[in-house]
């Protein structure tokens, strides 16, 4: 939590105005029962009205004044406080983007969505009930005991008793739920994360009717959530009555100390309703700061939650310096003595693939194995590569490599003759167009969803990549063409012509590396041999990777790769495949009749 306030740096004056206002409020009402001892001891006592009335004017003019001080604090207060959690929301934002797929992964995206909603409101709630009340209450309990010792000591020190027993039972309770309140946002977490499946996949829920078990879940995790809010807020409701027994015991030992005194002459009856009224107000802001600390509580419990995200070391370094154009050259030559005798060999052929893998092997964080197992092949400029294999055979994860989006965890990936990890991640992932499985819009326009790709893409270039995506008819036949509006995740459109969309939006930039991951999968056969030609057509065509389960979308790649389980099982055009490979084969005439059907190659 300690690490967060460094974001109210920028709200110096607002930290120290809204206390500081709050306290010269407390100091006007710590008067108020001094005026009332006046109003009683001094003209009620002699009957003097025209004294009353002076001392009423003068409480109401006291009030009027904290009433400004107290309004102007709570601006400063709520400045500062909104204003912290707008820097935090950024920061948390921007320190989530540059985390790697795999800590995404094992934070998962209801965690992150907690975070960045629930938990900046707690502390935003937190900074701000402390910047207008963690001085003023106890100001004004401490405040109200040396007053009362200016009335009469021997009164006062019931006050010196009844304060040291709230503390401890205000304080007690505050170590008491602060870890359970870290579980209550944990079962918050659980709990937006069955309501965020249930959302996206609802269509599949309906189905295979699946409503009433998943009902039945998120009941269970809600009733578990409520039992832990019920249990922590018990807990806080005992705060309430145990300190309203406390403060109204000592009101009663003041009422009986005080008439004693009275009926001595010690004290006068404007003394003790003075020292009733400081008891009240010790009431009124013990029970403020044990709100108070409930809320501090969640919203250190959350701060510390949002720290531990943002004390997460980003998995991708994007501090390094794009290799130098000389740097590529060099590695393009041979020279002797250097130990990566790939590179020597095609340092001699005069030509470096533009992507290669070397022994790459891949294990996911806490996975039991290696999702890929020493994959090794080169792919030179223009060509295309295949990539087939059976569902969870490691296809999309080759692919994902080559951004970044994971780290091999053994051997090397190299683009452009250098590994990917001493590129930039902005500079590597601008020679790339990824288009993944799912076919993702945002809400806007064509336009906007295409200018995703190269932001300052001129009309000519954003017809070029629609025409090459076989976009063009279904976006010319819209009213509003490029400006036609597309709803969340592209609803109003159909799968095939969001895929269409993603694929343009990645052919905007003119890639020189175009991956494919099963992005073709809704799209007829006719188009999908349309789409192909045109990508390989282009000026300067990207080296092109085509993840597929049809057999049909790979038959024109310049080598096909065919994976199991991890490992490339085979490698090769579809004719060398078909007569080494058992694994294509398999594959191949499960889609194809084995005597009849010939599939015309682009």
């Amino acid at each position: 939590m300690k690490r967060l306030l460094v974001y109210l740096k920028a709200y110096k004056k607002e930290t120290v105005l809204a206390p500081l206002f709050k306290m010269l409020e407390a100091s006007f009402e710590l008067l108020i029962p001094l005026v009332v001892k006046r109003i009683v001891d001094i003209g009620i006592a002699s009957g003097d009205r025209a004294y009353v009335w002076r001392m009423c004017l003068v409480m109401i003019l006291l009030g009027v004044i904290g009433l400004i001080c107290a309004v102007t604090a709570q601006y400063y207060s709520a400045k500062a406080a909104v204003g912290f959690a707008t820097k935090l929301r950024h920061v948390l934002f921007d320190h989530m983007q540059k985390l790697s797929y795999s800590q995404m992964d094992h934070m998962g995206t209801s965690t992150m969505i907690t975070r960045m909603t629930s938990d900046v409101n707690q502390v935003q709630n937190g900074v701000n009930m402390v910047l207008r009340l963690f001085l003023r209450s106890p100001f004004i309990v401490f405040g109200a005991m040396v007053m009362a010792f200016t009335i009469d000591i021997k009164a006062a020190l019931i006050f010196v008793v009844v304060i040291p027993l709230l503390s401890i039972v205000v304080f007690g309770i505050m170590l008491i739920t602060i870890p359970l309140y870290k579980k209550v946002q944990a079962g918050l977490d659980r709990v937006l994360g069955i309501a965020r499946g249930n959302l996206t996949g609802v269509r599949v829920l309906r189905a295979f009717h699946k409503e009433e078990e998943e009902i039945e879940a998120f009941g269970e995790g809600n009733e578990q959530l409520t039992g832990m809010q019920m249990f922590v807020g018990r807990i806080s409701a005992v705060m309430n009555p145990i300190t309203y027994v406390i403060v109204n015991g000592g009101t009663i030992a003041l009422l009986w100390t005080g008439a004693l005194q009275v009926e001595g002459g010690i004290l006068t009856q404007g003394a003790v309703m003075a020292l009733v009224n400081y008891m009240s107000q010790i009431l009124v802001e013990l029970v403020k700061l044990a709100n108070l600390i409930i809320t501090v509580n969640k919203a250190i419990a959350c701060g510390n939650r949002i720290g531990n995200v943002l004390e997460i070391e980003p998995g991708l370094k994007s501090e390094n310096v794009q290799p130098h154009e000389k740097e590529i050259s060099k590695s393009q030559e041979w020279s002797p003595g250097t130990e990566d005798t790939n590179s020597q060999n095609y340092a001699m052929t005069g030509e470096t693939p533009v992507v290669e893998f070397s022994h790459v092997c891949l294990t996911y964080p806490g996975a039991g194995g290696e999702s890929l197992t020493d994959i090794d092949f080169k792919a030179m400029r223009g060509q295309t590569i295949g990539i087939i294999g059976g569902t969870g055979s490691g296809k999309s994860s080759l692919v994902n490599l080559i951004p970044r989006f994971y780290e091999a965890t053994a051997g090397s990936v190299r683009v452009d003759g250098v590994a990917v990890e001493n590129y930039c991640v902005q500079a590597l992932r601008s020679k790339i167009g990824v288009v993944p499985q799912k076919a993702v819009l945002f809400k806007g326009t064509i336009r906007e969803n295409l200018l995703m790709g190269k932001e300052d893409a001129s009309e000519e270039e954003l017809r070029r990549a629609l025409e090459i995506s076989q976009s063009a008819e279904f976006v010319d036949a819209k009213p509003e063409g490029l400006d036609a509006p597309i709803s969340q995740n592209g609803r109003n459109l159909s799968g095939g012509q969001r895929q269409r969309l993603t694929i343009a939006r990645a052919l905007v930039k003119a890639p020189e590396i175009l991956i494919l991951d099963d992005s073709a999968s809704a799209l007829d056969y006719a188009t999908d041999l349309k789409l192909r030609r045109a990508i390989h057509s282009m000026e300067k065509a990207p080296v092109v990777f085509i993840v597929s389960q049809r057999a049909s979308s790979i038959l024109h790649a310049d080598t096909i790769l065919v994976l199991d389980d991890g490992a490339v099982v085979g490698k090769g055009t579809h004719e060398e495949l078909l007569a080494s490979c058992e694994v294509y084969r398999e594959i191949y005439y499960s889609q194809y009749a084995k005597e009849g059907e010939e599939v015309q190659k682009g």
